[in-house]
């Protein structure tokens, strides 16, 4: 019998003690850059709550929807924190398909994360246009100034920041607290006038039974086993994080619901019983100019 393919050299600082929030996504939208670690986990969690592909999926969309959306608009430079593993429908693979001289910048914590998207980049991407740096959504100056150090972001002009399913994982502070808010209250200051803001944020509220089981389930599998723990907020909580950022039409709404039009034409087409199955409560918001 012939002995299991060895997996890939994972890169320097990978933990493959526990499944990783990054990697598991990409599992979930059928990405190759996770480990057998994240694979168990991702079916494991698959198995409790199929719809969970489904969700990640119609979030996926949802992002590459705001890209058309805001480089439609105008928006030329796009800032994507928490960007996760590239895949098909990467932001700057949407953004170009529009304006082929918008600008990206993609961030990420995660090792594997940043390190895919560099090959990414090297491979397909223009070295003057976009770039992906290793740095943490806790520390919005330093971020910010990396950032802008790549040479891509004009600070002096409008940004579309992206918080694409990321502010629901945990982010503790020295104390032990999540300090989500008060990262994104710092990032919305760094913003330039005529910034756009973009979050996308699980939700138990207003959902159906049964997701709402499944979401149950779903935390403590992630608090328990995952690198990092969950945090469901409310509708109106998600909707704080905009602060007096001014939200665009159609407002805060389920995933599929917002912009539909704009869905590409290969996209996988996704169905749910109701828009809330998707479970996800996202919207765009600008910034004073």
């Amino acid at each position: 019998m012939p002995e299991p393919k060895s997996e890939p050299v994972p890169p320097k600082g990978v933990d493959l003690t526990r499944p990783s929030v990054a990697r598991v996504y990409d599992f979930y939208l059928g990405g190759t850059a996770n480990w057998a670690i994240d694979r168990e986990f991702g079916e494991r969690v698959i198995e409790k709550f199929p719809l969970v592909r489904n969700i990640a999926l119609a979030n996926r969309l949802f992002l590459n929807r705001v890209v058309r959306h805001l480089t439609r608009r105008g928006v030329r430079q796009f800032l994507d924190i928490g960007a996760g593993v590239p895949t098909a429908g990467s932001t700057h693979q949407v953004a170009d398909e529009v304006a082929p001289d918008t600008r990206v910048v993609y961030v990420d914590n995660e090792p594997v994360a940043v390190a895919h998207g560099e090959l990414l980049l090297d491979k397909e991407g223009d070295p003057a246009r976009h770039a992906v740096i290793h740095a943490d959504l806790r520390d919005p100056d330093g971020l910010w100034r990396d950032a802008v150090a790549t040479g891509i972001l004009d600070p002096d002009e409008p940004v579309a920041l992206l918080l694409i399913a990321v502010l629901h994982v945990f982010q503790p502070g020295p104390d032990g607290t999540d300090m989500s808010q008060q990262a994104l209250a710092r990032y919305r200051e760094l913003l330039p006038p005529g910034s756009y803001l973009a979050i996308s944020h699980v939700t138990e509220e207003d959902i159906p039974p049964e997701p709402r089981a499944g979401l149950a389930g779903l935390k403590r599998m992630y608090d328990t086993s995952s690198s990092s723990k969950a945090i469901w907020r409310t509708k109106a909580e998600i909707g704080g994080m905009f602060g007096d950022f001014a939200l665009i039409d159609p407002g805060m709404v389920w995933t599929p619901q917002w912009h539909p039009e704009e869905t590409g034409p290969n996209a996988r087409p996704i169905t749910f019983d109701t828009p809330s199955h998707a479970v996800i409560w996202a919207g765009v918001g600008r910034k004073a100019t």
